[in-house]
């Protein structure tokens, strides 16, 4: 399924001219041109990176250009046609292996008199003379590469450029004589391969025995990881090696590959939650459709002119199943809609999730998971909706300066049950409850989660009215508790002024678990601290601490907690502590 539909949105792209057609690479990353006159001499060496802003800072970065599609590359030698390593091109041996260098530039050169020969193109002519005369034993001292050695040898990619006489240059594979001799070759190359009948299209076509490589998946090799493959024995059946296991044509092999590369190479759609990469596409292949996927998930995007309040408003009409105008374009609720996770697991890559559905229906289940992760916030805080980046930071530590590191698992979970709408892992409320425990820090994020994990994990099972998005009057004890113990700790910072460490930091944790120990102590600290205040503010704690404790049970204090129990506590204490904040906010 996940390839049949990478091939489609492949098909799409090509009907609409974004994409070449099977043979061509169109997002491939360059660093260096290697500029040939006519004679086939080097005449310069252009460097082709570009600035590209990465974080704060600003690096530079290969080009992406359009080149013959390459080869899939483990240990053997195998040539790639106008666009390669400079151990093919230059045949510069940077390994100790000069035997194997000098292999690897003859084989390019073997490769490109195969295509090239009897092309009438000056730019072919050029080319084939430099394969004729370059000198690998030399290159090292060759003048023009001499200064960038290092850099050019590193992992960088060349491309050939031509330059003619009268000093106009192009690049070669834009050379309309050198694309059609590649093009025949490439075609040629597919019909002498094994026929069958094709999993994705159905067709009897050319099989492709290894699949080409996924780039850009962070943590995944940086020479690119397979999504299929099958090189080991255990993978195998009835005798079968490598892609006959699963036939899949060439033309399908190359389809889905270029499509997920390019969805991989797409900066403003391609999103990362821990080590999962998020892809994700409309079947008409417009791109507004990415767009506001990638704003329901991760926020707004305020640079394009869309604030956070534009974003929930789209969103809730398209739950309503409502046509919606967004960034000049309109989004249907009928559109077809897919998302993919992705991450790296050693040559392969790990499909963490694969959905497809209407962009209505994942609109519903969007607008489901903002209506219970929502609750009271300051008006300081920058999302009004907490973004799933945010919500699994919520379970790690942080450390400042130093990104987050959630669990990998996490963030796949998380992102299928919010987007079909099923249970929340447990690991997402075990992460909260643990950093609660360690930093005794109850957060805006951390509270949301405990609200929605039980809202949509125990429906029927728990007191939903504890639940809410703000204050509420329940007598529930544990939520009563949380908000004595918040309303205790008020009377500690009112009574010492600038005080570093609360109650929160030393009883907290005891408080929630076991309230019948730890709040007699409590409540003994805070007539100490009463009598340090001013008689109105004295009386006014006195009387909100009467107020809680006439409504708990004759019972006394519970001994303990269950988790649930402990999560209403927390709750409780986040919105005595907001409504505080509120209120002093307003006051202000």
């Amino acid at each position: 399924m996940i390839l049949q539909a990478l091939t489609a949105y492949y098909e799409q792209l090509v009907r609409q001219g974004k994409l070449s057609a099977p043979g061509w690479d169109d997002s491939f990353k360059v660093s260096y041109e290697l500029r040939l006159n006519e004679a086939g001499q080097l005449l310069r060496v252009v460097p082709l990176l570009t600035e590209k802003t990465v974080g704060k800072k600003t690096v530079l970065a290969p080009r992406a250009m359009r080149v013959p599609a390459h080869e899939k590359r483990s240990s053997g030698i195998a040539a790639n046609f106008l666009c390669d390593n400079s151990t093919y091109l230059l045949g510069a041996d940077e390994k100790g292996k000069p035997e194997r260098a000098a292999d690897c530039f003859k084989a390019c050169a073997k490769l490109h008199h195969t295509i090239l020969d009897g092309v009438d193109s000056p730019a072919a002519r050029a080319l084939l003379a430099y394969f004729d005369s370059w000198d690998p034993a030399q290159a090292a001292a060759h003048p023009l590469l001499a200064e960038q050695w290092k850099e050019i040898t590193g992992n960088a990619n060349l491309i050939f450029g031509y330059e003619a006489a009268d000093h106009s240059h192009s690049f070669v594979n834009d050379d309309p004589a050198i694309q059609n001799a590649w093009q025949t070759h490439y075609n040629d190359r597919s019909a002498d391969s094994d026929m069958g009948q094709c999993l994705i299209t159905g067709k009897y076509a050319p099989i492709e025995r290894t699949h080409p490589n996924i780039s850009g998946v962070p943590g995944a090799q940086s020479s690119g990881a397979a999504l299929v493959s099958f090189n080991a024995p255990a993978f195998c059946s009835y005798g079968h090696e490598q892609g006959d296991n699963a036939p899949v044509s060439k033309y399908a092999a190359f389809a889905y590959t270029t499509a997920l590369n390019r969805l991989l190479a797409d900066r403003n759609h391609c999103k990362h939650v821990g080590d999962t990469t998020i892809l994700c596409w409309a079947e008409n292949a417009e791109p507004v459709y990415q767009d506001a996927m990638s704003m329901f998930l991760f926020g707004a995007d305020e640079a394009a002119g869309i604030q956070e309040s534009d974003v929930q408003a789209a969103l809730k009409r398209l739950s309503a199943g409502q046509t919606v105008p967004f960034l000049e374009k309109e989004l249907s609720p009928d559109q077809h809609f897919y998302l993919l996770g992705l991450a790296p697991n050693a040559a392969r890559l790990s499909v963490r999730f694969f959905l497809r559905d209407t962009f209505g229906s994942f609109a519903q289940n969007l607008q489901k998971h903002a209506e219970e992760m929502e609750i009271d916030c300051s008006e300081k805080e920058k999302f009004r909706t907490l973004p799933i980046w945010a919500v699994v930071n919520e379970t790690t530590r942080t450390v400042p300066g130093q990104p987050a590191k959630p669990s990998p698992q996490l963030a796949g979970d998380l992102l299928r049950a919010v987007l079909t709408g099923g249970r929340y892992p447990a690991t997402l409320l075990n992460g909260v409850t643990l950093r609660i425990r360690a930093e005794q820090n109850v957060t805006r994020g951390r509270t949301a989660v405990i609200k929605a994990y039980y809202l949509r994990n125990y429906p029927t099972e728990l007191n939903k009215e504890v639940y809410t998005v703000s204050l509420n009057e329940t007598t529930n004890v544990p939520y009563l508790l949380g908000r004595l113990f918040s309303v205790l700790e008020a009377v500690q910072k009112a009574a010492n002024p600038g005080i570093n460490t609360t109650i929160k930091d030393r009883y907290f944790n005891a408080a929630c678990a076991t309230p019948g120990m730890s709040f007699p102590t409590l409540l003994r600290l805070s007539q100490k601290h009463l009598r340090k205040l001013n008689d109105g503010l004295a009386t006014h704690y006195d009387k909100q601490i009467t107020e809680l404790m006439a409504q708990l049970p004759e019972s006394g204090f519970p001994a303990r907690l269950s988790l649930p129990d402990q999560g209403k506590f927390t709750i409780g204490y986040y919105h005595q502590t907001q409504k505080r904040y509120v209120k002093k906010n307003e006051e202000e």
